[in-house]
């Protein structure tokens, strides 16, 4: 099995995944590293200045071994009459508006103050930028969901490979949102990745037991990531409103939906999912739009109109410390 980089940590180990929008705390991660595990903070959807912020206090708590996602600008356009259809139908007043979610600020701000690690979603960086951070000693991991992402992000040099299954919660990682995902099980998803590439691989979605990590392994992987499984632990930023929707009983199936940003991602079921299920592609066009919804959603305790981001192995979402919720996967 080849063996990811030191910083990544051990072979076998259980890493926690980015997840944008506030569950990723630095708390989150200082507590995974003093676990044993390795931890990412999310860049997405946060300021430089924030980021700058999150930076710091992981290293203040004395970590030294952690990572930073980034989103990569990769938009999906939508024409002025679709976008102008879908906001009718929400009955918002949200003009459209895209941003580059300040990728060459963020990129600066980690090439100036580097980290160990810095990982790649939603595209594929330039192979210059790749080569800048490998210049200042930084890893460089790249999500990916079938082996062709894999053999592009090799070529552009990255070191290690996420590969994300199509179970996983939240935003899918294809690097063409059109394209349809194809659904096949994480461990068959490995092996042909590995079927294509050298690269270290980290193996996510859906992980929800010791059985799940152990067949990822089996299939090749060097690690897996974990991201619902860690929603409802303590140190995680999950808000209430989605803490408790993923213990709720009345909640009982994920699908992959674009009604809330526009690109697809995995979610429990609720009733904007089933009210949209034609939604648009639109990124990160529709994600501006529907925001002001889904903060008042959360605000409120309202889980019907909230991006309620879950993978199939949601139902195993332990509480109580992450440290406790990681020593059960390795069981």
């Amino acid at each position: 099995m080849v063996q990811l980089p030191g910083v990544l940590g051990s072979a076998g180990a259980v890493h926690v995944a980015p997840m944008a929008g506030g569950p990723s705390t630095p708390g989150l991660v200082t507590a995974a590293a003093r676990a044993g595990s390795f931890g990412q903070l999310a860049a997405g959807y946060r300021t430089p200045d924030a980021l700058a912020a999150d930076i710091a206090a992981v290293r203040h708590a004395g970590v030294t071994g952690f990572g930073v996602n980034l989103f990569v600008p990769n938009p999906v356009p939508i024409t002025d009459a679709e976008y102008d259809r879908y906001r009718a139908a929400l009955g918002s007043d949200v003009p459209k508006h895209d941003d580059d979610d300040a990728w060459h600020d963020k990129v600066a701000l980690l090439l100036d103050d580097p980290v160990p690690v810095v990982s790649f979603t939603f595209g594929l960086p330039g192979a210059e930028v790749v080569q800048a951070f490998r210049q200042r000693g930084t890893v460089t991991m790249q999500s990916v969901t079938d082996p062709s992402e894999a053999i592009a992000a090799e070529e552009r040099g990255v070191d290690v490979l996420l590969v994300q299954g199509a179970g996983a919660g939240g935003h899918s990682a294809v690097l063409d949102p059109s394209r349809a995902l194809e659904d096949r099980p994480l461990p068959e998803l490995v092996r042909a990745v590995r079927a294509v590439t050298s690269l270290p691989v980290i193996a996510a979605g859906g992980i929800g037991g010791p059985g799940d990590l152990r067949a990822a392994l089996a299939a090749g992987a060097s690690a897996v990531a974990v991201g619902t499984y860690v929603l409802r632990t303590d140190e995680a930023g999950t808000s209430r409103t989605h803490r408790d929707a993923l213990a709720d009983p009345a909640f009982d199936e994920t699908a992959v939906t674009r009604a809330f940003t526009g690109r697809p991602a995995r979610a429990l079921v609720n009733d904007f999912v089933r009210s949209h299920p034609d939604a648009p592609l639109g990124y990160p066009a529709l994600h501006h739009l529907t925001r002001p919804m889904r903060t008042a959603a959360a605000a409120a305790g309202d889980p019907q109109r909230l991006h309620l981001w879950a993978g199939r192995g949601w139902r195993a979402a332990p509480t109580g410390p992450v440290g406790v919720a990681l020593e059960a996967l390795l069981a």
